[in-house]
């Protein structure tokens, strides 16, 4: 285990010469120079970020064709409305402002809980940030460009001045370094402890590479950071019983969206709170961390998106593994000629403190986002129906949300926190996601304990990345011809193309 980097001291001399914003709490310093000044060369992280940008945007084109729930809220706010070089939405024809935009991209990757993720004391999903990141690269790219087609009389994006086209290099450098913030603060930091939802990180993550993005000074970065700790926090409410609903499916894009405005208000002046953390008496830790300080398992550089899981199972990513070791049981079943329905008895279910927490549920499901942070749903599912569940498996409509076979099989569930599973899952040198499921018989045999280890889509199964590239190409394929969808996993290589040539292949979707 890497040393805890304790993260409460103030700005040197030296650092607030170069920043020249006072004495900022040393957590926003850190971010702000991470983001300005570190050098992203790691050939592996790159192939990655590439990875992870496909799977996002293949998950928002799957949102699109799946979930009405989600599209009735994206698009202008005023029907019709179109922003003169505004971002492309993906998938759709809008085009949008960066703000409605950053929340429309964020919520469509996010919406299915189909994009990837990442553990520690806090756990969330660092593609959340391609929903702003995205949208404001498209945009001052777009602005950009008609500035310099217009020079004399545009005044398109006071952004554009200070940067030059972006290309899909600097947008996979603003990814890795937004999943490392997020990441990096997520290792060792529980915001779910204090009731707060993980999608703050996405907040503050995106808030910092979008200021580096949009051509901000580092002084007007780091008070953007502190603009993000100083926003308003969703609580964890939507995503835990009785209250679990939709909101968990927009959380993301709802961060996105302010973190673009946060950097849009630095790029006009607003001054920052340099001791946002660490005021005695107002500040985060005192009001909202219970006394507690930030803590990093190792600087910021370029390893969390080398380390992030890739959700290859439609289920919480707490659950796949349980899912995996539900197939198992199917099979073995199947050779005994027996089946879940009749001959189960009781199940036993062994699984890590934060699926313990987030997703064992009992008593009524009450909507699909109820049934899909379910863990006893999922492995019923699987072992009723014989094979992997789907996401079709979740929705209102779905047979298996009203079929009493499923609710009786979870009766018989037993789900326990496995305290060595919890431990593998929070060291840094392992982080396992392990669930183990053990079925008792009605004859009174105790069958096997099966125990998977590492989901599938964990970056040790050596079989991650070639399924991942088919999930993206299926989910791109439900709006894109093949010619299309051959030209976006070839675009995507491409270091010097400009990020709106990029997005342009977005645009057009099937009938």
């Amino acid at each position: 285990m890497s040393t805890r980097v304790p993260q409460d001291t103030k700005i040197s001399a030296r650092q607030e010469n170069v920043l020249d914003s006072g004495a900022y709490d040393q957590v926003l310093i850190e971010i702000t120079t991470y983001v300005f000044h570190y050098k992203i060369d790691n050939l592996l992280a790159k192939k990655r970020a590439r990875f992870a940008l496909l799977d996002a945007l293949g998950c928002a084109i799957e949102t699109l064709h799946t979930s009405s729930e989600c599209t009735d809220i994206i698009g202008p706010v005023v029907p019709g409305t179109i922003v003169p070089h505004g971002f492309r939405l993906p998938g759709t024809g809008h085009e949008l402002d960066p703000l409605k935009g950053a929340f429309d991209l964020g919520t469509m990757i996010r919406y299915l809980d189909h994009n990837d993720a990442f553990g520690g004391a806090e756990w969330g999903h660092p593609s959340d940030n391609i929903g702003a990141l995205l949208s404001v690269a498209d945009w001052l790219a777009r602005s950009s460009a008609a500035a310099r087609e217009q020079p004399a009389t545009s005044s398109d994006s006071e952004f554009s001045q200070q940067r030059g086209p972006l290309n899909m290099d600097c947008l996979l450098t603003a990814l890795i370094k937004a999943y490392e913030i997020q990441g990096g603060l997520q290792q060792l930091n529980s915001f779910n402890a204090v009731g707060l939802d993980h999608t703050i990180l996405v907040k503050v993550a995106s808030t910092a590479v979008v200021s580096w993005l949009m051509g901000l000074s580092e002084a007007q970065a780091v008070a953007a950071v502190s603009h993000a700790f100083q926003d308003g926090h969703p609580l964890r409410t939507f995503r835990q019983s009785p209250n679990t609903g939709p909101r968990k499916g927009w959380a993301a894009g709802d961060a996105c969206m302010r973190a673009v405005q946060m950097a849009l208000l630095a790029s006009k002046g607003q001054p920052g709170a340099p001791t946002v953390l660490t005021d005695p008496k107002w500040g985060f830790y005192r009001r909202l961390f219970q006394g507690k300080k930030f803590e990093l398992q190792r600087p910021y550089s370029d390893r969390v998106i080398q380390e992030v899981g890739f959700k290859l199972v439609p289920a919480e990513g707490h659950g796949i593994s349980a899912v995996e070791a539900a197939l198992q049981i199917v099979q073995t079943l199947k050779a005994k000629g027996l089946n879940a329905e009749k001959d189960v008895a009781r199940l036993l279910i062994r699984t890590q403190a934060p699926a313990y927490t987030i997703i064992n549920k009992t008593g009524p499901l009450k909507n699909a986002a109820d049934r899909d942070h379910c863990l006893q749903y999922m492995i019923a599912v699987v072992l009723l129906k014989g094979a992997i569940i789907e996401t079709v498996d979740y929705m209102e409509d779905s047979p298996w949300a009203v079929d009493p076979r499923v609710d009786r099989l979870r009766a018989k569930m037993e789900v326990v926190n496995d305290k060595t599973f919890t431990r593998d899952y929070y060291d840094g040198n392992k982080r396992s996601c392990s669930n183990a499921i053990q079925v008792f018989l009605e004859n009174g045999h105790a069958m096997d304990d099966v125990v998977v280890e590492y989901p599938i889509g964990h970056p040790d199964r050596a079989e991650t990345l070639e399924h991942l590239q088919k999930k993206t190409r299926r989910n791109l394929e439900l709006g894109f011809d093949d010619e299309r969808v051959d030209k976006i996993f070839k675009a995507v290589g491409k270091d010097d193309l400009p990020v709106e040539a990029f997005v342009d292949l977005f645009v057009q979707t099937k009938n």
